[in-house]
Parts: C-alpha cells; structure tokens; sequence
C-alpha cells in the first residue's frame, strides 16, 4: 500500500472534527464532492470504512477513532519537523523551554546554572503558554515545565523533578487549622478555591489569593511551592485524599538533540540537590542538532 499523504490526513481529520462532510469542506477551502472523493478514495486503500455515514449523521468507526488519534500524532510530528529545522538553520540557534507563569516550584534559576556546566549548550529562551504540552509535540518549544496529571504528557519522554502533595491552606483561626490531616469531605462546607497545577499561578494571583484566605473569604488546596513563605495568620494541613502535583520536565520522545539531553540532567541535578527528587537521569543518544 502506498503511504498515506499528509493532505489526505488533513481532509480526513477535517471530517473526524466536524463530524459533517459540509462543514469540513467549506473549512478546508474545497467541495464537498471532492472532500467525499477523497475520504472514498483513502478508505479503499485502507480497506476499512472510517465513518458511518446516514442521512442525519456522520460517525467515527472504530477504526477510524484509531486513524484520528494516529492522524493527529503524524501532523504534529511533521509540524514539528517543519519547525525545529527552520529554527535550527537560524544563526542564533536557541534552547526554548515552555511553562506557566511561576510553575518551576522555584526549581527554574537552579536548572538553569546547573545547564550551563552542561556541554552542547545553547542559550535557553523560557516562553510562557497555556497548552505546553502541544507547544512540545508541535516543534514550538523544545522541552516544557508540566503539572501531571494535570498536563497531558503522552507521548513524550519526561523526568520528574518534584512531587508535591496538597495542602488545605486556611486561616490561624478556623476550626480545622489544628486537625494534623484533612480529607476533601472535610472541606465540603466551605467556599473552597479550585486550583489547577496546570493553569496560571502567577505570584500576583497566588498573593491575592492568600489574602482572601486570611479575610475568611476562601480556603484553598495548594502545592506546597505555592504555600512558601506563608503569611503569619494562615497555616497548611496535608490533604490525604487526592494525588500530588508532580512537575516534570518533558521533550519530544526519540529526542536526539544534545543540548535537551543537557537540560534535561540538569533538571534532574536541580531537582536533587532540592532534595526532591531521586530519579536516575534519563540518557538521550544522538547527535547535536
């Protein structure tokens, strides 16, 4: 069988998206004929019927959910590709390292002396964004600060620097601040402040928040990074029940650049010497990019 093209991929996801054949035509810029000749056309070398198709619907087959997984993860791998190279050719080539605004755990200034002891440096550029995951599987940053299991990590290779576990931040004065551990249930009658690793924690939002803590406003579950330092009329008390905060460096799987290779030991030499983190230092082979 011949290899699949990245356009027909495109077409096919287009259609796997919309779930109508109209709506992905006029968004590929194309006929609805020739978008339904196409799919036609891939199914037959395929073999397989990737969509069910009734006069009110249009539904993924089975192997068709399995097309649009793999179909997604080809055209990242080539956006990838594409993107890497361009910057790679650039007469100023750069290490660009992805995270949220304060999600290094304070861990970043660390990293970053130990990679300059590192051979097959480059200058590290840090850009902050929402889905850093995507940014890595897409070419647009080269490694990324995650929170698991917030973050979606799969399919790339990763270290854990730090594991975290939740804290019930509340003021001096309430009834709960002298309990030794908490449960969520616990927690079920107060005005009680989502906090997602994963999203934005910047230390403006993070002191306001404590704030609110301290007014008797809010409570809130927190990694401890977040909690430190704490203000004088507010204390933390482990909460037992939910999965810590684990930051892991991530990076395309199969790397074989040098100088991620480098990053990613000297993640792994920060996180050890903070005393977090005990895991051996992944080895990436290959040649420099």
């Amino acid at each position: 069988m011949d290899r699949l093209e990245t356009r027909e991929l495109a077409y096919f996801l287009a259609v796997a998206d919309e779930l109508h054949f109209g709506r992905a035509a006029d968004g590929l810029g194309i006929t609805q004929p020739a978008l339904s000749k196409t799919i036609r056309q891939l199914e037959r070398r395929l073999g397989v019927a990737l969509f069910e198709r009734t006069s009110r619907a249009v539904t993924l087959t089975e192997p068709g959910h399995v097309l649009a997984h793999e179909a997604r993860t080809a055209l990242d791998a080539v956006s990838a590709a594409t993107e890497r190279t361009r910057r790679a050719g650039t007469r100023d080539p750069r290490l660009i390292l992805a995270m949220k605004p304060g999600g290094d755990a304070g861990l970043l200034p660390a990293i970053l002396a130990a990679y300059q002891h590192e051979p097959d440096v480059l200058q590290i550029e840090v850009v902050f964004g929402g889905d850093r995951a995507r940014m890595v599987r897409e070419g647009q940053a080269d490694a990324a600060l995650l929170y698991t299991p917030s973050d979606d990590a799969r399919g790339l290779d990763t270290e854990m620097l730090l594991s975290e576990a939740p804290l019930a931040v509340l003021p001096a004065s309430h009834p709960l601040a002298h309990r030794a551990t908490l449960r969520m249930a616990d927690l079920t009658d107060e005005n009680l402040h989502k906090h997602d690793p994963a999203g934005d924690s910047a230390k403006g939002s993070i002191s306001e928040l404590m704030h609110l803590i301290a007014l008797g406003r809010t409570v809130a579950v927190l990694p401890q990074s977040l909690t430190t330092p704490l203000r004088e009329d507010l204390t933390t008390v482990p909460v037992t029940d939910i999965p810590p905060s684990v930051l892991q460096l991530a990076w395309p799987a199969h790397s074989t650049s040098l100088s991620v290779a480098a990053l990613a030991r000297a993640a792994a030499k920060a996180a050890a010497a903070d005393n977090t983190s005990p895991s051996a230092i992944r080895s990436l082979r290959g040649t420099a990019r």
